[in-house]
């Protein structure tokens, strides 16, 4: 191989290295990011099914009830999935390590409020119609706002190093 040869190998090679090296796995995030979307149109369809033109009854029962809550945990496995990526070669912090546990514990609230009268807990137990009434509306709510402050505590803030010098 002659020099100008070596030189065009070298460049053709240089550009296709000049791709920067993520610290995070793009593939881990699109997918989170599809499972979450996914979950948004699940929860949406649960939530307001009329904008499908499925809405057969002046109330919330239980299937819509059931598919808001699917869609709910698709969002939350979604999101992380996706925030997970973010720490792909980095030591997760203590704060991440809670926000998980709000995640999951946002959902057991959503979940067993939003299920409250199917459980037996709410104010309209079985065999009566469920109903998904204010109080059950406030619980997923607070569910969904401790969810959220989760995330919040998942995302990978950049170290901040402190001088020790006092000059």
């Amino acid at each position: 191989m002659s020099q100008p040869e070596q030189g065009a190998a070298s460049t053709a090679g240089a550009q296709v290295d000049t791709n920067p090296i993520r610290p995070y796995s793009l593939r881990r995030i699109r997918t989170g990011l599809g499972v979450t979307l996914f979950g948004l149109f699940i929860f949406l369809t649960g939530a307001r099914p009329n904008i499908l033109g499925m809405d057969r009854s002046p109330i919330m029962g239980f299937i819509q009830i059931a598919v808001i809550e699917v869609g709910m945990a698709m969002i939350c496995l979604g999101g992380y999935v996706s925030l997970m990526a973010l720490w792909k070669n980095r030591q997760r912090s203590i704060t991440a390590d809670f926000g998980l546990r709000f995640v999951a514990t946002g959902y057991v609230i959503c979940f067993f409020t939003g299920m409250a009268d199917i459980l037996g807990l709410g104010s309209h137990p079985l065999p009566g119609i469920p109903y998904f009434g204010v109080w059950q509306a406030f619980g997923t709510l607070l569910g969904e706002a401790i969810i959220a402050l989760g995330f919040l505590m998942l995302l990978p803030y950049p170290v901040h190093k402190h001088s020790t010098d006092h000059a």
